[in-house]
Parts: C-alpha cells; structure tokens; sequence
C-alpha cells in the first residue's frame, strides 16, 4: 500500500556508488497515475542527454510517439542502462514502456514500483521471484524508527511510554505514518502528557485534510481515486466494521451482492464476481489479507487504520454510512448504511429520518438491542433495507416488524436466542440470504420454500463444538429442492431418503452441510450428488457415531470443482470418488476408523492438490507410515484421537512441503514419529494431550540426544492438555 516505503527502498539502491558504477545510464521516471506517454518518453531523453552533457536534439520535441520509441531505442541499443519506472499504475503504461526498451543482452535493468499485484506480475513473467513485495516493519523496528524520529535517537520517556505504543499501534507498521506522526509528536512539550494524548484520541481528525497528518491522507487517497464506481462502493462498505475488526470474506460478499454494488455479468454468478472485486481491492493494496486457509482460500479481511479513517471521512462526505455509538442523541438525515457501534442507554429519537437506510450493522450491542427497541426501530422507518444484521443480539424471537420488511434481501439471527422462525418469513420474497448459526432453531417452517430467491441458508444450533456429534442441525420441510437459487445450505438432517433426493434438485449449489445420514440414505445421496456439479464443500455426517456412510456406489459423482470435504461417520474404505477430486486440497476423515489395509491411507497420495489432512478417530492401526514421494503438496496434517497408534513414521521426500504436524489425543504413542529430520518445511509440531511419558520425555530431551537432534530445526514445539473446556499449551 502507500507509504510502506517502495520509492525510499527504489531510490536507496539506484543512488548506490557500487550499483551507480555498473552501468553506462541512469534514468529514474515518476510515472504516476496521469500517464502521458510522450511526456515520460521526452522526460527520460532529457536525463539520458543530461548524463552525457549534451543538449537534447531539438527534433525530438515535434516527434510522434513512433519516432520518439524508435530514438530511446537506437540511443540506449549499445549501451547498459538502468531505469527506475516509479509509481507505475497500469499495465497499460508498463506495456508501452517496454516497447521503447532495448534488450540487447548486456545486462541493463528496469526496476518498477506499484501498487497493483498485476502490474508487478506482469512486468516479471520470466520469474516472480524478481518481485519484491513490502511488508510493514516489524514492532521492533517501527519502535526503533518511531524514537529515532520523535525523540531523536535519545529513547522514550517512560511517562510516554504507553502513550507512545497506542499512538504507534495505529500506525500498524507503515513508515511513512510512524515518520510523520514521530514529526508531528516532536514538537510537543515532553511533560505535557495531555497533549500526547490528544493527539491520540483525534486521530481521526489529524488525517482529514486539516491536522498534520495530511500527506498520508494525500497519498493513501490516490488509491481510493484510481478505483472504478463499483469498487468506490464496496470499499466504502467497509467503513462500517469497527477498528481492528476481523472481517468474515463471506458474509462481506453476501452483503454486497444484496445491496446491489455487484454488477451482473452473463456467464458468471454474483459470487464469483464479488470474489473477484475483493481480490481487485486486494491487488490494489487497499483491502488487507488476514486469514487464509491453508489451501489460500481468503476467509477474513481489513483495512489498515490510516486508510480505515480515510474511508470513514469519504463515507461521511458521500453520507454513504453512520456511524452511531453510544453518545449519539440523533441519527443523521439521510442515512444509507447505519452501523451502531456499542450502543447503550435509550435509543435516539429521529427514526423517521430512516427512510433511505439500506443497511443496519450491529457492533458489540449484546444488550442493548432488545425486540423493544427493534420494533421501535423498524416500524415506520426503513422501508428499503436490504441487509439488517442483528448478530448476537438479546432477541429470544424476531419483531414482527421485520417481516414487513419486503424488500430485505439479507438477514443475521446469528448468535441469538431465537427458537422459532414464524410462517411470518414466507413475506419476505427477496430474501437472497439467512443467517441461523448457532441459535436454537431446530426446524424451519413450510413457508420458507415461498423464498425463492435463497442463495444461502444455514443454520446450526450451539452445543459443544469439541464433539461432533453435538452440532445439531435442522429439520427441513418437504420440497427443499424448490429453493433453486441455493449456493450455500447448512445444516440440514437427512434422516429421511426423500430429503436426501430433493437435494439433487438443487443444482446451483456450492456448499452443502448434510447431517442425520442413515446408512440407507447413502446410495441416494450419491445419486443427488451427481447432479451438483458445481459443489466446491461439502460435509457429511451419519445419523450416530458409530453409523457407517455407504457412499461407495457403482456410478461416482464428478465433483471437478470440490476443493473441501469433510466426512463424520463411519468408512469401510475411502470411496473411490473421493480418490478421483482433482481440485481437493482439505480432506477431514472422522470417526472413520479405517483399518490397518497398507492402502487405507495410502490411496489418498492420488489426490494431487491436497494440502490440508485430518484424521480424527479415523484410523484404527498401529502404526501410520507415509512413504517417500508420497503428499508432496500437504502442508497441515492433523492426527486426532487414533486410539491404537503406537508408531508414525515418516520416510525422506515424503510430506516435502508439511508446515503444521499436530498429533493429539494418541494416547499410545510411545515416541516423537519417526524422520522428523525429513520435515525441513516443518514450522509447528504440535503434541496435545498426548501421554504424560511421551510430554514428559519431550520436556526433558538432552540437547545431544537424537530425538532433540530430530526436532530442533523445528521453529515452534507445542505441547498441550485439554483442561477445563480449553487447551492449555506450553511452546518449548
């Protein structure tokens, strides 16, 4: 992003003596977002003519843009060169850049500085290792800068301390931000300690145009401006979260798509094209990554705090989102987006002045948002809300006035108390997504099936997330298969066969969470499973523990694009259109009990892009062996209640890229596996309530014994006990 210090570095290493001295010329072209091709070209002449102290000829000023390629070329085609193109934001000016270079073997470079993913990409197809992507400094460092700057190399006082390190935190690394904020705090009065923290509580303020913080605004803005309408849009959105509020992927995209921000595309679903705008924000460094799974899958996000409070101040100006918090005493006119940040006492007065809200987000208002204040809120106001998210709210049911609400497409009962979804939900036609994780809703009603526009609907009742067994799901009226629409259906019991074969009906699907499986369902099942083809998870569960899951059937599923697959119950072999998934990169087998068979385990190596394995109970034998060569793209492998395992062992070039090895609950393991040495992607070892022997010999291994000798490439060796309903760990 801005300000982490592209052009700084750039300039560092092109005003070196010793990199100075290896070439013939030297050119350094700020490119910047109003690109121009003839003025850059005539630009980089002037410096090359500058270095060898002649005037420029002066035909090159009524040159076109052909005779003006074919000049740089002819004078730099005997000569080495290098040339520094800084703040490229194209690939368009990159692309026209590059055809006025010669490439003549003599070794010139061309170094660029962007922010755009693409740009840097493009510009080195031949290697991405040539890439240099900027991460923000260390706590360390920032901290080292951050005095440097302020107190000029003399250290902190210790009255400022803590000051200092909250007033740093906001500047999450960024160079150009510790710089200027270590700037403006070196003018102040070191005893005056009020000052120090006025300038922390006005943050905001100081990078609205008018503190002293204005550069950083100025820069980081410049991302903002180069955005299409539509990203503009989505960006802003996320003014609403809260600072240093994880922000989950998939409820983000969903809210987009039901307030209309993603524009349709013939041949793609809203979905994927919400993806792609993120991934778009993300290229441009303005939305952060901070949560992958393993197979890089993005599940959370968020937004630098500079850049956060330049994107509130936007909001504001556009009136595109409120924020209202406990001190509010009236909401704004002309509302959009509302999102109420830890909201208590009495409600303010002015919900007439609701009518063009759009949204409504909760934050961190447990209790407050009672079904009192709910239907004073919506009754009469918001006839146009299209997402209300009431998640975790103190509701035991649903205001009625929510399902006058007709032009709701988005609603999150997430984390409530609610019981029972009334035949009342049957009016609200647009609805495109319903949020019912962890509440205590156990069926739904008949009328759900009038929703035709449904693209998710999940449910999941709260119950002890440490057994499987105890995650309920619901029971689903007959004719689920008229939902259509469905992208995402969770958690639905399929203890009844026709269940089971309404599912094949629902052919958009991309995410399916069956639960309450019977043995003699599992036929059907895979006969439904045939017809989703566009299924990229999917979890299955058998009815009991000790229920089997009968998918291995005469005709397999084709499930080209399941990248997840979690199996619960159960397995007499892996089916063997589980071997066949291409695209399956986290396979979660539990309660299978497989047998001892060699081939058990050893049929899953046919899955060529799997990165993420768990086993829990999902393997009966005593010893456990992964053979060279075998899962070389594997990267966490999680082994989970084995009951009989004694022995693992791993032998050379096998789990090559393994980063995550955890082992818990295998009582009888009397050793560390076997060729741990072999690991050396190896980050985590993780041993968690395993026998006291085995952490007790681990605890205590002698610096010159072998088994130390195993593990001490490893980074970070975990041990931990299941105390009290949570893990209780220790890193050696």
């Amino acid at each position: 992003m801005g300000g982490l210090g592209k052009t700084t570095l750039a300039k560092k290493v092109y005003d070196d003596a010793a990199v100075e001295k290896q070439f013939q010329s030297h050119a350094w072209i700020t490119v910047s977002q109003n690109f121009q091709f003839n003025v850059i070209i005539k630009d980089l002449i002037q410096q090359l003519y500058e270095e060898i102290r002649q005037p420029v000829p002066p035909q090159v000023e009524s040159m076109n843009r052909v005779r003006l390629s074919q000049f740089v070329r002819d004078f730099l085609k005997e000569r080495r060169y290098i040339l520094v193109l800084d703040d490229v934001w194209s690939l368009d000016a990159w692309e026209a850049i590059k055809y006025v270079l010669p490439d003549c073997n003599i070794a010139s470079r061309v170094v660029l500085t962007t922010r755009i993913t693409d740009v840097a990409s493009a510009s080195c197809l031949e290697s991405h290792d040539f890439i240099h992507k900027m991460s923000p400094l260390s706590y360390e460092d920032s901290w080292t800068l951050f005095c440097n700057r302020t107190f000029q190399s003399n250290g902190c006082p210790s009255n400022l301390e803590k000051v200092c390190r909250k007033i740093l935190k906001k500047c999450e690394g960024l160079p150009l931000g510790i710089v200027t904020m270590g700037g403006v705090l070196a003018l102040k009065d070191k005893d005056k300690i009020d000052e120090w923290e006025m300038i922390f509580r006005g943050f905001g303020s100081e990078v609205d145009g008018s503190g002293k913080l204005d550069r950083i605004r100025r820069i980081l803005l410049l991302s903002y401006n180069d955005l299409p309408h539509h990203l503009k849009n989505c960006l802003l959105y996320l003014s609403i979260y809260p600072e240093d509020h994880p922000i989950n992927v998939e409820i983000l995209l969903g809210k987009w798509i039901a307030l209309g921000f993603i524009e349709e595309e013939e041949g793609m679903t809203a979905t994927d094209i919400a993806m792609r705008y993120l991934k778009e924000l993300i290229n441009r460094s303005l939305i952060q990554v901070k949560g992958t799974w393993v197979d890089g899958k993005l599940v959370k996000c968020g937004l630098h705090d500079f850049l956060r409070e330049i994107i509130v101040l936007k909001s504001k100006e556009q009136c595109f989102t409120t924020i209202a918090t406990g001190y509010s005493t009236r909401w704004p006119d002309k509302v959009r987006h509302l999102a109420i940040h830890n909201f208590t006492g009495n409600p303010p007065q002015g919900f007439s002045s609701l009518k063009c809200l759009r949204s409504v987000e909760t934050f961190g208002n447990k209790d407050s948002l009672t079904t009192s204040f709910l239907s004073k809120f919506l009754c009469g106001g918001p006839k146009f809300l299209k997402v209300l998210n009431l998640a975790s709210a103190e509701l035991d049911n649903i205001p009625k006035e929510v399902f006058k609400l007709f032009q709701l497409e988005y609603l999150d009962l997430s984390g409530t108390r609610v019981k029972i979804i009334p035949k009342s939900i049957g009016q609200l036609q647009n609805l495109e997504f319903l949020n019912l994780l962890e509440t205590t809703v156990t069926e739904l009603p008949v009328e759900i099936l009038k929703l035709r526009k449904l693209r998710s609907l999940v449910v999941c009742r709260m119950g002890d997330y440490s057994n499987n067994y105890a995650i309920g799901g619901f029971k689903s009226p007959d004719g689920i298969g008229k939902l259509t629409s469905l992208e995402f259906l969770g958690n639905i019991e399929a203890d009844r066969g026709k269940i089971v074969r309404e599912i094949g009906k629902l052919i958009q699907l991309r995410k399916l969470y069956i639960t309450e499986l019977r043995r003699e369902d599992g036929k059907e099942l895979v006969s439904s499973l045939l017809r989703l083809t566009n299924l990229r998870e999917l979890y299955i569960r058998s009815i009991k523990e000790e229920e089997s899951l009968d998918l291995q059937h005469s005709v397999s599923p084709r499930l080209g694009f399941l990248t997840a697959l979690w199996l619960s119950g159960r397995l007499e072999r892996v089916p063997e259109w589980v071997i066949s998934l291409q695209s399956l990169s986290t396979l979660a087998l539990l309660n299978s009990a497989l047998s001892e068979d060699e081939n058990a385990i050893g049929c899953l190596e046919h899955l060529p892009n799997l990165v993420d394995l768990s086993l829990h109970n999902g393997y009966e034998g005593e010893t456990l062996c992964f053979k060279a060569g075998r899962f070389p793209k594997l990267k966490r492998l999680d082994l989970g209640q084995l009951k009989r395992l004694k022995w693992v062992r791993v032998e050379k070039e096998s789990l090559s890229s393994l980063q995550r090895f955890l082992i818990s609950g295998c009582k009888l393991m009397e050793g560390l596996p076997l060729g741990l040495q072999n690991l050396t992607e190896l980050k985590v070892l993780g041993l968690l309530d395993m026998s006291d022997e085995l952490i007790h010999e681990v605890q205590n291994l002698d610096k010159q014994s072998e088994d130390y000798q195993t593990i001490s490439h490893i980074p970070q060796v975990c041990i931990g006990h299941w105390i009290n309903g949570e893990w209780k760990e220790e890193f050696l």
